[in-house]
């Protein structure tokens, strides 16, 4: 079962200038139609028709795709409010004082059930993560009952063949989350205009991964999926203290844009992982350190021989 699909949506900004630049090309073919075709007046028709697109275009934007848009989000809510009301119940169960074996074997029977329910709805994050806290109540409870079972009891063997169920389980759904949450992060953070707000949405899937690695520190998928959330969260740090350098260089600011590029190279110099994107903000951040600093002695030396004369 998939999540329903996210309708298409553009900032307005972006989306209106791709507009005017439509509604231009159509005046303008339309205008060249008109004209072969020997109109007396072509750019009053092209006018016209351009102007029927543009508000085309509006309508379009205002009301057909924010309708779709305010639909995703209501039937997204609804199945989020759905699913939490599916898998609420185990997160609020508190697990008995002794696990004897018909409640043991009870408990794991219910962890396969919502395990299989999980794996039916696995494109959601929440049943996944659901089945992760179930596993861990669990062994939990298992750890705290194993040392006072009396020796030779069949409990010792059902608790940690249960305990062993449960941690693949855990495993399991929980690589599954991480991999659907983190995605769905990312895919947000892309989907944001402003600077914090995408660094912070792609720090939350980072967080996502990093919990995840709290309890499997060697899993390679994890490791993978550290170092390119690494990158994409340096990326966007770097992006926007470039940015920042640029403006202030353009207005003259030399020393404003020294320091910011000097706060880019510090921060590429925490990144554990090299790749050519950051290799590449490297070599543009040291050209323009040297050329900067060219031009600050340029203008300092400017002004010495303008004081000596």
């Amino acid at each position: 079962m998939q999540r329903p699909r996210r309708p298409f949506w553009l900032p307005a900004s972006n989306y209106y200038v791709l507009a005017v630049a439509t509604v231009t090309g159509v005046f303008f073919l339309a205008w060249g139609i008109l004209q072969d075709g020997g109109e007396p007046s072509p750019w009053i028709a092209a006018g016209v028709i351009s102007s029927g697109v543009l508000i085309g275009a509006v309508f379009l934007r205002e009301v057909v795709l924010r309708s779709a848009r305010n639909r995703f989000r209501a039937n997204q809510r609804r199945l989020d409010q759905s699913l939490h009301g599916f898998y609420g119940p185990a997160r609020q169960r508190s697990l008995p004082d002794k696990l004897t074996l018909e409640k043991n074997a009870a408990i794991l029977a219910e962890i396969k059930r919502k395990s299989d329910a999980a794996k039916v709805l696995g494109r959601f994050a929440e049943g996944h993560r659901d089945v992760v806290d179930m596993c861990l109540e669990y062994i939990s409870a298992a750890d705290r009952e194993l040392p006072h079972v009396g020796l030779g009891s069949p409990r010792i063997a059902a608790l940690n063949r249960g305990k062993d169920v449960a941690n693949q389980v855990h495993h399991f759904h929980l690589l599954q989350w991480a991999e659907i949450e983190a995605r769905t992060l990312t895919q947000e953070a892309n989907s944001r205009t402003k600077v914090t707000e995408r660094l912070e949405t792609a720090q939350k899937a980072l967080g996502v991964v990093d919990y995840a690695l709290h309890y499997y520190p060697y899993d390679r998928n994890l490791l993978d999926s550290k170092a390119v959330l690494g990158e994409f969260v340096a990326s966007i740090k770097l992006s926007h203290l470039i940015e920042k350098a640029e403006r202030a260089a353009f207005k003259g600011s030399h020393e404003r844009a020294l320091k910011h590029y000097k706060d880019a190279l510090f921060i590429l110099s925490h990144e554990d992982v090299k790749t050519d994107e950051l290799d590449n903000f490297s070599r543009k951040i040291e050209s323009e350190i040297t050329r900067l600093r060219q031009l600050t002695k340029g203008t300092a030396g400017s002004e010495d021989r303008g004081n000596q004369v």
